[in-house]
């Protein structure tokens, strides 16, 4: 590995001094950029203006985007640093390893299975967890009473984990004990049987044969310092899922009471909302006096028909949809042939369009007050291309990943190099562009004032700026005639 290593250095090395031997022989004005094609690149990127250097085709590149510097040797290794923000992001094969880090806060993994995490916690004191999922958990704190040890499935408590403040288990399943704020919940055997206590709460159960818990009504002080009720509920099952009975919201100006004998009868009243479901789920019939709609479904989702102010549907899965309230509008036909989305509200304007689900995706996001819009196409595995809100536009040919996970930084840094045959930018305020064909075997770029060309590893260039235009062939220097008018680069 060492040797591996080693070389694709000395590599990296040769290649450099021997473009920077080329860059020493070009005009004074020309010497921050070199054009050597896949063997060494280095040029300023047209939507971000970063100083960018790439070698080897895609096995390495070099990036410096005001403080935030990213070298990669795609696909074994990236590193990120941002001064200004003072983070960083490290990947190794991604996603078989990583390290974050933001501030004091950092987080280094490998496989979401084993994985060491540091930072502050919410009450600003230094803590680090180390964790062997699903097996081992530590934390070490300055604060003596966050410290946790647990090695599951044998003994041990945890903290702040798993959606819960606390867990404390025993040889579980036979025992564990878990406390989400002021609830405490005892398992035996879990999950059949619980013991559930809190601020006027009181629960059991044996499952699935019978269980019940009752909360009373009680108050809270919330972030505002006023006093605020919390409604009480009563809950009832046995022979689960067969019978079901609850009453929740109690004393809310909207409770609800529910029944249900499944798979035969259920029910759920409340003074905002009704629905009827006889042979669950094949009939079922809803009355929304709040949203002002009537549903039908027969079952849902696959056959749904709805009408009134608030909502308006008609659904035969998967010939045909069309659903829509005052916000939003959803269709499809021959599902997933075609599906589109559309959601308004000032100033969001979000519309999508999709053929096979992510096959073709077609997504536009608009502030409906300052008129500015971001759009993303993807054709998979053919193309991406972006905008975003400044109006700088992206396109990418091939994406065989892009499209399947379009917010992923990683598989930005890490893969998308590999197979980027063509690459083509624009700045939406300066109107510079950018193209690069095979990793800049062939690249043009232009400004307001200048164009540039290169071909064939550089051996044929041509420039031309407001003030002369020329060609120079194998690195040399050619003619520049002056001339009154800039002319277009030919035609590549």
């Amino acid at each position: 590995m060492a040797t591996t290593r080693n070389s694709l250095a000395l590599l990296l090395l040769l290649c450099r001094v021997a473009t920077e031997g080329l860059a020493a022989a070009e005009p004074a004005a020309t010497r921050d950029s070199i054009a050597a094609g896949p063997i060494f690149s280095r040029y300023t990127t047209a939507t971000t203006h970063a100083l960018r250097e790439e070698a080897l085709g895609p096995l390495w590149y070099r990036e410096q985007n005001g403080e935030a510097t990213t070298w990669a040797v795609p696909p074994l290794f990236s590193h990120t640093r941002d001064t200004g923000v003072d983070s960083e992001e490290t990947d190794f094969l991604y996603p078989v390893m990583t390290y974050d880090r933001s501030g004091k806060e950092s987080r280094y993994q490998f496989f979401q299975l084993f994985s060491v995490a540091g930072g502050g916690t919410q009450e600003d004191q230094q803590a680090r967890r180390f964790t062997l999922f699903p097996f081992y958990f530590q934390q070490r704190s300055e604060n003596p009473e966050l410290n946790y040890t647990a090695l599951f499935p044998f003994y041990g408590t945890v903290k702040n984990r798993l959606l819960r403040d606390e867990i404390h288990a025993v040889m579980f399943p036979a025992y564990s004990r878990t406390r989400k704020k002021d609830v405490v919940t005892e398992n035996y055997l879990f999950p059949i049987v619980h013991r559930r206590t809190g601020d006027g709460l009181t629960g059991w159960q044996v499952w699935p044969v019978v269980g019940h818990e009752h909360k009373e009504i009680t108050s809270r002080t919330n972030l505002h310092a006023e006093v605020e009720m919390v409604p009480g509920h009563d809950k009832w099952f046995a022979a689960w899922p067969f019978y079901l009975r609850a009453k929740t919201g109690i004393g809310s100006t909207n409770p609800v009471d529910s029944f249900a004998v499944l798979p035969l009868y259920s029910r759920v009243q409340s003074p905002a909302r009704e629905t009827t479901t006889w042979l669950w789920p094949f009939f079922n019939h809803t009355i929304d006096r709040e949203k002002k709609y009537e549903e039908w479904d027969l079952p849902y989702p696959l056959v749904v028909f709805a009408r009134g102010e608030g909502k308006t549907a008609n659904r035969i899965w998967p010939f045909f949809s069309q659903v829509k309230n005052p916000v939003a509008e959803s269709s499809f036909y021959l599902w997933p042939l075609y599906k589109h989305n559309h959601f308004h509200s000032d100033p969001v304007d979000r519309e999508r369009t999709r053929i096979l689900l992510f096959l073709y995706s077609d997504t536009r996001e608009k502030n409906t007050e300052t008129g500015d819009y971001r759009r993303r196409t993807d054709l998979w595995p053919l193309f991406t291309a972006t905008r975003d809100l400044q109006g700088n536009e992206r396109l990418q040919i091939l994406a065989p990943l892009e499209p399947l996970v379009p917010a992923s930084k990683s598989i930005e840094r890490n893969y998308s190099p590999l197979w980027s045959l063509w690459r083509q930018e624009k700045n939406g305020r300066t109107g510079e562009t950018s193209q690069s064909l095979l990793w800049n075997l062939y690249r043009r770029e232009t400004t307001a004032d200048s164009k540039k060309l290169s071909l064939l590893f550089g051996l044929l260039q041509y420039e031309s700026t407001a003030e002369a235009s020329g060609w120079r062939w194998f690195h040399r220097g050619g003619d520049r005639a002056a001339k009154p008018d800039a002319a277009a680069v030919p035609a590549p």
